[in-house]
């Protein structure tokens, strides 16, 4: 109960006074100091020497909880204030093929905003969520990803949806970066270390002949707003390892280019190959 009316005073205040995001995650950086060690260890996997990489990435997030905060007053009528298309004839490219679209995202840039402002700019999609542990909490921020018109489907019991989405050439937003379990996904090259990536993703890909396009919201500094951007198509092979591979380094090489926008606090390298020890 104390988490849920946390959650929305702090989404309440928010819209109301956007600085207050980066207080609050400040405190929360203070608060849990055991995710910037998680990210320190992260950066350093990566090889990222930049200790200022952090800090930055806590500004992120920031911003993307100030886009949560203002969901219910963004709109057809203002949501290029926020956010602008590149490439979208990419993924219009690949939805005309007719068999779906598998849009292969992460906990980069504004991974919230990326989705609600697409069913605003073009048509809502499916988004595949994995539940937060308070269902109150869930519950209000499904609510709100929900309000430009976007389907939710929980991680729980998601393949039958997603196909069923997919038979109706819809498009899928699925985050894929996160560590999985050795019995659900495959070792990858990941900045020049293994990671066990899900092999779900790839595997619908192969059993619905969908496309698989890269897409991602990035801030535009200059611009004072997201750019949301769809990368060309990656032909899937058919190989699982192959094409989970192919995925997951074009997600690297993107994130290099803007390594303060991704989500350097998850344990991102938790599972390791049998016989490895614990990283973290």
């Amino acid at each position: 109960m104390i988490e849920y009316w946390a959650a929305r005073f702090a989404l309440w205040s928010i819209a109301r006074f956007p600085a207050l995001a980066f207080f609050y995650v400040r405190l929360l950086d203070l608060a849990l100091p055991r995710l910037r060690r998680a990210a320190k260890k992260n950066l350093e996997i990566a090889r990222i020497r930049d200790d200022a990489v952090i800090d930055r990435m806590y500004k992120s997030l920031g911003r993307i909880l100030i886009a949560l905060a203002k969901f219910p007053s963004i709109t057809r009528d203002n949501v290029a204030q926020w956010i602008r298309y590149d490439g979208l004839e990419n993924f219009k490219a690949a939805q005309s093929r007719g068999r779906g679209v598998l849009v292969a995202t992460a906990h980069f840039g504004n991974w919230e905003l990326s989705a609600f402002a697409h069913a605003l700019m073009t048509a809502p999609m499916h988004i595949v969520v994995r539940p937060l542990d308070n269902p109150r909490v869930d519950e209000l921020v499904e609510r709100r990803r929900a309000l430009g018109g976007n389907h939710i489907i929980s991680k729980r019991e998601a393949a039958r949806d997603i196909l069923r989405a997919l038979r109706k050439n819809g498009a899928v937003g699925i985050l894929i970066d996160q560590n999985t379990s050795a019995d659900e996904g495959v070792f990858v090259d990941f900045f020049g270390t293994k990671a066990c990536a899900g092999a779900g993703f790839t595997r619908l890909a192969h059993h619905s002949g969908a496309a698989v396009v890269p897409g991602y919201a990035l801030w535009s500094e200059d611009e004072q707003r997201y750019v949301l951007r769809f990368d060309p198509e990656i032909q899937m092979t058919g190989d699982v390892f192959h094409d989970t591979q192919r995925i997951h380094s074009h997600l690297e090489s993107v994130i290099r280019r803007n390594p303060d926008q991704y989500l350097w606090i998850h344990r991102r390298w938790k599972t390791r190959p049998h016989g490895e020890k614990s990283i973290y």
